[in-house]
This record gives C-alpha cells, sequence and structure tokens, in this order.
C-alpha cells in the first residue's frame, strides 16, 4: 500500500523513518544509510540552522554532488521552514554568485572540494551569512564556516519550524536551452503532488529502487530522491554516468528497479551496447524525459531493459512533469509523449490564444496543482509563462514549447518555440530531422538549426557526431536524408563535429551550435 496524506515535503521523511527507520534509504559512495540515520542527520543539522539564525522563508543553497550531504541538507533546510537551492557541482563562480545573490541565500553549504568554484566570490554574497563545509573551517574564508560533520552532530530540531502547503520549498534554477537562469519557484504544494502523480503513472510501490545519475540541480534527478522516500525505498546516487561500467555495476549489485535518463545517456548506453551486448533484468521501470526519445532507440532498449516497462514523458521545471505516454501503446502511438499526467489537464492554443483543431500545431499550456508560483525575481518574465485561466485569478503555465494532438488527445512534440525553423516559407520542427538523423547507420547525435538564407529565408544545418569508426561524408548524409524526409527538411548544410554543447541536464544547446562553425559540408 501506499503511505497516507502528506501536505509538505519533508514529512515524506518523518512519516517514512517513523514507519520504517531500519530500512535503507540513500546508498551513495560505497556507503548505505537507513530512513533512521537520515531523519536523525537532517534533524541535527535543521537544529544547527536555526542555531545559526535560519528562519522560516530563508533560502539555503546546496553546491555538491549527488552524495549523502546533498539529501541531508535538502530535508534539513526544509524543516527550518526555509527553501533549498541545489546547485550543480560544475557551476563556476560567476554563475554561482548570481545564483546566491539572486536568490539571497543565507546558508550555503559546500563540499570542500569545490572551493575553487565558491571561495572567491563569498565576500561579494551580501545576503550570505555562514558556510558549511566539508573542510577545515580554519581555513581563510570570507564568512564563517562550520564543518558539516559538526552541523549533523549537534541538537536536534525535534518539531519542524511550522510551514504550510503553500510556502515556498526550492528554488530550481533553470537555463533551458537558452543561457538564461531563471529561478522557478516551486511550493510544498506543487513538490508533494507531483511526486505522487508520478508516483501513480509509473506504478511504483516499496518493492523499486531507483538508480540516479542526474545531477539533483535537474529536478528530474532531484525527484528521483524525493520519490524514494516517500515510498520508502532506496535511492542509489552516482556522480554522474561518466563512468558507464560503474553505473553499471552498481544497477547490477543493488538490484536496481527503476532507471531514468536523456537521450544522451541512452545513447551512450546503446553505444556501449553496440560493442558489448549488455542487459539488466532487475529494472523494471525505463523513464525518459528532459527531451525526445528517438523512436531507433527503442528495440535497442527492451535488450538491454527485457524487464522494464518504457515510459516516455516531456515535463518543464516549471511544472516538473507535464504528459506521460502509457508503455503499453509505445508501439501504436510512435512519436507520442501522451496524455496529462493523473489531477492535471493539456491544452493546444495558437500564438493568439485561440483552441487548435486535432492534427495542427498550437502551443502546450498546462493546467495543475504542479505549475510554479513563478520565477524568483522575476515578474515580467513570470507574466510571460502564466496566463490567465479558465477560472478569475487562475493562472496555467504556457510552455512555449509546439505539439500537434491526435483525435484520441494524445500529444506529440514538434518543437520549442524559439527552435522552429522557417524555411521556403514553411515551417520545420529540428526535433524531427534530428531523429532521422540518428535512426540512420554511423550517426550517434544529431543537432539541427536554421540559418540566414538569402532566397529560402532559413537554411537548415545539421550538426553530425558519428559513431565510433564511422566514415560518413556529409553529402552521403544528405543523400540518405532524402529517402527519409521531406525534400524542404534535407538539410542544406551538414557539418560533422567531435560532440555538440548541451545543458547541465543533457540537452542539445542549439543556440550554441553556429560556434562550432560551418565546414562547408
Amino acid at each position: 500500500m501506499r503511505p497516507g496524506p502528506i501536505r509538505l515535503v519533508h514529512e515524506t521523511l518523518l512519516d517514512t523513518a517513523r514507519r520504517c527507520p531500519e530500512e535503507l534509504a540513500v546508498i551513495a559512495d560505497d556507503q548505505q544509510y537507513t530512513y533512521g540515520q537520515l531523519l536523525d542527520s537532517a534533524q541535527r543539522m535543521a537544529g544547527t540552522l536555526v542555531d545559526l539564525g535560519i528562519e522560516r522563508g530563508d533560502r539555503v543553497a546546496v553546491f555538491a554532488e549527488n552524495c549523502w550531504l546533498s539529501v541531508v541538507s535538502l530535508y534539513a533546510t526544509l524543516m527550518t521552514g526555509g527553501a533549498f537551492i541545489i546547485v550543480n557541482p560544475q557551476t563556476k563562480s560567476e554563475k554561482l554568485k548570481f545564483m546566491l545573490e539572486d536568490s539571497g541565500a543565507r546558508c550555503l553549504v559546500a563540499q570542500d572540494h569545490l572551493g575553487d568554484s565558491f571561495r572567491p566570490i563569498l565576500s561579494e554574497c551580501a545576503a550570505l551569512g555562514v558556510v558549511i563545509s566539508t573542510g577545515d573551517p580554519s581555513a581563510a574564508a570570507a564568512k564563517p564556516v562550520v564543518p558539516f560533520a559538526d552541523a549533523i552532530a549537534g541538537r536536534p530540531l525535534l518539531d519542524p519550524i511550522p510551514t504550510i502547503p503553500l510556502d515556498v520549498a526550492a528554488i530550481i534554477y533553470t537555463s533551458g536551452t537558452t543561457g538564461t537562469q531563471k529561478g522557478v519557484t516551486l511550493t510544498h504544494q506543487n513538490m508533494v503532488f507531483t511526486m505522487d502523480s508520478v508516483i501513480e503513472y509509473l506504478r511504483l510501490d516499496a518493492a523499486h529502487r531507483f538508480l540516479n545519475v542526474l545531477p539533483l540541480s535537474f529536478s528530474y534527478g532531484l525527484y528521483h530522491v524525493l520519490m524514494s522516500v516517500r515510498l520508502g525505498i532506496a535511492v542509489v546516487l552516482e556522480r554522474s554516468f561518466a563512468f558507464p561500467a560503474r553505473v553499471f555495476q552498481r544497477m547490477r549489485e543493488h538490484e536496481v528497479t527503476v532507471f531514468g535518463a536523456v537521450p544522451t545517456i541512452f545513447s551512450m548506453l546503446l553505444t556501449v551496447h553496440g560493442r558489448s551486448p549488455l542487459t539488466f533484468p532487475s529494472v523494471r521501470r525505463v523513464t525518459n524525459a528532459a527531451a525526445a526519445l528517438p523512436e531507433s532507440y527503442i528495440p535497442a532498449l527492451r535488450e538491454v531493459f527485457p524487464n522494464a516497462l518504457l515510459f516516455k514523458m516531456y515535463g518543464q521545471t516549471e511544472c516538473k512533469r507535464a504528459l506521460y505516454l502509457e508503455p503499453e501503446l509505445v508501439d501504436s502511438k510512435p512519436g507520442s509523449v501522451g496524455k496529462p499526467i493523473p489531477g492535471t489537464e493539456a491544452y493546444l492554443l495558437s500564438p493568439e490564444g485561440l483552441p487548435v483543431a486535432a492534427g495542427e500545431a498550437g502551443i502546450l499550456h498546462i493546467r495543475g496543482p504542479h505549475v510554479m508560483l513563478g520565477y524568483w525575481n522575476r515578474p515580467e518574465e513570470t507574466a510571460r509563462a502564466l496566463r490567465p485561466g479558465r477560472y478569475p485569478g487562475e493562472r496555467v503555465l504556457c510552455t512555449h514549447d509546439w505539439f500537434k494532438m491526435d483525435t484520441e488527445g494524445f500529444f506529440y512534440f514538434v518543437a520549442r518555440n524559439d527552435d522552429i525553423i522557417k524555411t521556403r516559407g514553411e515551417k520545420v520542427s529540428p526535433t524531427e530531422i534530428e531523429h532521422a538523423l540518428v535512426a540512420m547507420p554511423g550517426i550517434r547525435e544529431a543537432g539541427v538549426i536554421g540559418v540566414p538564407h538569402d532566397l529560402f529565408g532559413q537554411a537548415i544545418r545539421a550538426y553530425v557526431v558519428l559513431e565510433d569508426g564511422a566514415s560518413l561524408a556529409p553529402r552521403a548524409i544528405q543523400l540518405m536524408c532524402r529517402e527519409k524526409l521531406e525534400n524542404l527538411m534535407v538539410p542544406e548544410q551538414v557539418v560533422i563535429v567531435a560532440a555538440l554543447p548541451k545543458t547541465e541536464s543533457g540537452k542539445i544547446r542549439r543556440a550554441a551550435l553556429p560556434e562550432l562553425g560551418f565546414g562547408g559540408g
């Protein structure tokens, strides 16, 4: 049976730890921690934060890899009535400074080996009062430093600071593919509703175990932790997918049942599978989000995960998850990302705000308790994203992404608004061209953009990464495209590159593709 009603994110930990304190909660860095240990450490760190002056509504930034410190810190922050901000460990000083200043974070919790990024900017962050670090507190620093070991050894805050579901629980900074940093502000209500809705449609229960290779700064990875605590199951934390062999070993060693990834990770996994066949019979759920999963990946994924249900999904940080496709429909609804998640609604509107007919492209709008409160300190951008809804005062999320919907109500991703290519008087989806390219033998990844053209308005340019050992000329790729795509969708230009620029969450950064240059192919 699933656990009972929960109103606040940290109540999931309180509930689970009291029901099953000896159950495994987190497996990280070859260490195993129980729910009793997680609750005790979080309560003690919460007590430390309160003693340091953290109050209800304050923000605490966590600058760390996927590790025990990260999990303890986010629950400790929530117990103080504060909101956590998970910062990707690859973040550099200037970007970190922006996030700390923009959020007004009062405390930074960090791993000491990331000091080259956080120490130089501490003196410039006026609101920041203290640093909790794994390093030596005697080291020179612009702010007071408390050792993390001391923070989780102090007096426990046994009674969390009173909080209601409308209070802010987290700020997740996202740049999408544009590079502009925005703090997506999420309430407890947003996050509790979302984790329960996703648990429902993924058909999860206490018999499962997550493996997470995605950064916790990415909501996809964060919810792997949150849903595990909600269910009282273990989550295996890996720092990344940079060393696939280690990840595979951990999957087998800990009999992981849920594996979530993005297309770039699946591409790496299938490359390894092509050289030496892989199989993970323990895995029973495979999920994809962040970018559309190429249909050509599905047969091989079924070989790798023979006992798994494959869920194709779509979402934005602004609502975490919006659409999902039942795994039984993957073959009968190719290209679809399904219908709205339980308890929500989705519909398409024209740029003028009018409904569009089945089969016509429109902009996806999302309605439900999972829609963000807004962008932190960004009223104009919030107004652009949150539009008037069905009822007075209601706001729905305008995703600015283009979709089509069939007569049965299933949605199909077309393109981001900024990515649509307008060529020869027609609108072309770069995603459709990219999927056709990666389905071709010898091509691992592809990124497609429109570039200025005197005659066409925009010409289609494809940046292509080849499989190891493959030898394909741009002309040969264009000829293969002509066999699979309409003439106006065939790239006028093809550029062979070693790698594609990506966001921290693994999406291709189309806006950065021109920086790779054009070799004239």
